[in-house]
């Protein structure tokens, strides 16, 4: 079993999340772990109508986003498996970049963040904002720096996708691909 751990911060992006949680939970090698923010929750609410349930029904186990004494803020907790821990953080907000830039991690998403990157395990971000300001941009700059994949949400069409479902597979494979775990989502096929 692989652990995947999905933080979700409150950005802008929460159909991706949900499309990603399901995904994983359909793969049966993985076990889906799971941290929503507080912030997530009001998002969550206003972008789909929805308490965190939506997100957490999906995860094996889910985590407080205050107890910072939950397995994934130990490095120990990332390598109990056969194969490391990964954690894909969907949406990720400017204010969670930042916290995570600077090491200033004042909740669990960001904490286990900080984890996985000094414990040198895959990272990926999926940032939401538009336009993006200069200190933003640096932000990024250092945490794909400290090894962190920096994934904005910005959605293919060389798919040519019918739906908003197409748009979010499509983002949900080249996620997966960054981990990496196998699936069959779709392709660029040239």
């Amino acid at each position: 079993m692989r652990d995947i751990l999905v933080g979700v911060s409150g950005a802008s992006g929460m159909p991706l999340a949900v499309c990603l949680l399901r995904c994983l939970a359909a793969m049966p090698a993985v076990r889906v772990h799971c941290v929503v923010s507080h912030g997530a929750q009001a998002v969550l609410r206003a972008e789909c109508g929805s308490g965190p349930e939506l997100l957490t029904a999906h995860a094996s186990q889910s985590y407080d986003a205050d107890n910072l004494g939950a397995g994934p803020s130990s490095g120990s907790w990332w390598r109990r498996g056969a194969s490391p821990a990964a954690m894909i953080l969907v949406p990720c907000s400017m204010g969670t970049l930042g916290a995570i830039a600077s090491g200033a991690t004042r909740n669990l998403v960001h904490r286990a963040a900080d984890v996985a990157l000094k414990e040198r395990l895959p990272l990926v971000l999926v940032t939401r904002e538009s336009p993006l300001s200069s200190i933003h941009l640096r932000n990024m700059l250092t945490v794909s720096e400290a090894g962190a994949v920096i994934m904005p949400f910005s959605p293919g069409f060389y798919l040519n996708p019918q739906t908003l479902d197409d748009m979010l597979l499509h983002m949900c494979g080249r996620i997966l691909d960054q981990v990496p775990l196998p699936h069959t989502l779709g392709r660029w096929p040239g």
